[in-house]
C-alpha cells in the first residue's frame, strides 16, 4: 500500500513539473476583483502587456467585481492551480475585508500563493470641489458641525477604503455615512459627479481629477508628503498615524500552485518591471515600484492582515 501511495504521489510530480516545464502554452487570466476605472484595475492593464510578452502569451484582464473585491478573489482562491487563472491581490481582498467579515468564502491565509508585489501605493481623502471646505481643519470642522449631513464612497463593504475611512472616523470624532460601491471606479465616477461628497481613494486613480480640479486632496496616507501634492499632508502629520498605510497591489494564484509555475510569472513580471517605460507608468500614477520575491509578498500579506484584525479589533468595526 505504502508503494503504491508513493508511486502514485512520484506520479503526481513528475505531472506537476512537466505542466510546469510546459507553462505557458495558452493565454493567461489575470482577475481584477473590482470594476474598470480604479487602482487594481490600472496596475493590472499597465503590467499585464509587458507580463505576458516576457511569458510568451497573452495576459488578458478579466473584472469581476462586487463584495468588496470578495467575489473576484474567491474566483480566484477557487481557480484550478495550474497558472492560467491568476488575480490581483489589494489589501481590500486579503486584509481588509477577511479581518472585518467573518464569514468569508475564502481564506486569506491559507487559498492563495503569493507570487508577486507588483506595486504600492498611498490613498488620499478627496472630496468634491462643491463642498464647503478646502483644507483639513476647515474640512473636519463641517463635519462636526453637521454630523450625518455627508456621505463617502469607498470601493466596497469591508474593502480598503471604506475601513479607513471608519478608522478614520473614530480617530477623529466624526460621523459620515458610507455609500458603498462594486469598486473604486464607480465610487470615483459618483464623486467626481457630486452624488457623493468624499471619498478614500488610491492615489492612482484619484490623482487626474484632483490635478483637474474635480477633487480637492485633504489628506494622504504616505509615508511623506508627494511631489504630486506638496500642500497636502500626510495623516501622520495631522497625528493620525494609524491611518497612514499604503495600499498594495500584487499577484496571486489558488493554493498549491506549482513552485515552477510561480517562479516563471514572478519572474515574467520582474522583467516587465525592468522596461523604464513600464516603471514610469506605474511611478506616474502615484505608485511605488516594487517586484518583490514570492516569500516577502507573502510576509506583507501575512503582516498587513494582523495589522487589519487589530483595527477592527480597537476600533470596534462592524459589517453594517
Amino acid at each position: 500500500m505504502r508503494r503504491h501511495f508513493l508511486f502514485a504521489f512520484s506520479l503526481l510530480a513528475v505531472a506537476g513539473s512537466a505542466l510546469a516545464q510546459g507553462y505557458p502554452n495558452k493565454l493567461v487570466k489575470l482577475q481584477v476583483p473590482f470594476a474598470p476605472g480604479g487602482t487594481t484595475d490600472i496596475v493590472a492593464r499597465i503590467i499585464s502587456e509587458p507580463m505576458g510578452r516576457a511569458l510568451g502569451q497573452s495576459v488578458i484582464i478579466e473584472n469581476k467585481a462586487g463584495g468588496g473585491g470578495i467575489i473576484g478573489a474567491n474566483e480566484t482562491a477557487k481557480s484550478v492551480p495550474d497558472g492560467y487563472s491568476l488575480g490581483m491581490a489589494t489589501v481590500s481582498t486579503t486584509a481588509a475585508n477577511p479581518a472585518i467579515n467573518p464569514k468569508m468564502p475564502y481564506n486569506a491565509e491559507t487559498d492563495f500563493t503569493p507570487i508577486i508585489n507588483i506595486a504600492a501605493t498611498p490613498n488620499v481623502i478627496a472630496v468634491h470641489p462643491s463642498f464647503p471646505a478646502k483644507n483639513y481643519k476647515e474640512f473636519v470642522a463641517v463635519l462636526k458641525r453637521s454630523p450625518g449631513k455627508y456621505s463617502y464612497s469607498s470601493s466596497g463593504t469591508g474593502g480598503i477604503g471604506h475601513l479607513q475611512t471608519e478608522l478614520w472616523k473614530t480617530l477623529q470624532g466624526v460621523f459620515v455615512t458610507h455609500i458603498p460601491y462594486t469598486g473604486a471606479g464607480p465610487a470615483l465616477r459618483d464623486t467626481v459627479g457630486g452624488q457623493v461628497e468624499i471619498i478614500f481613494d488610491n492615489v492612482p486613480s484619484a490623482l487626474p481629477h484632483i490635478v483637474g480640479g474635480r477633487l480637492v486632496a485633504l489628506a494622504v496616507a504616505a509615508p511623506t508628503r508627494l511631489a504630486s501634492m506638496p500642500d497636502v499632508p500626510t495623516f501622520k502629520e495631522l497625528g493620525l498615524e494609524p491611518v497612514n498605510r499604503m495600499a498594495y497591489y500584487g499577484i496571486v494564484g489558488p493554493r498549491g500552485l506549482p513552485k515552477d509555475v510561480v517562479d516563471k510569472v514572478n519572474a515574467g513580471v520582474r522583467k516587465a518591471l525592468e522596461d523604464p517605460a513600464v516603471r514610469k507608468r506605474i511611478e506616474d500614477t502615484g505608485s511605488v515600484v516594487l517586484g518583490n520575491t514570492p516569500e516577502q509578498f507573502a510576509q506583507q500579506m501575512k503582516e498587513e492582515l494582523a495589522v487589519y484584525r487589530k483595527v477592527v479589533e480597537s476600533a470596534r468595526l462592524r459589517l453594517e
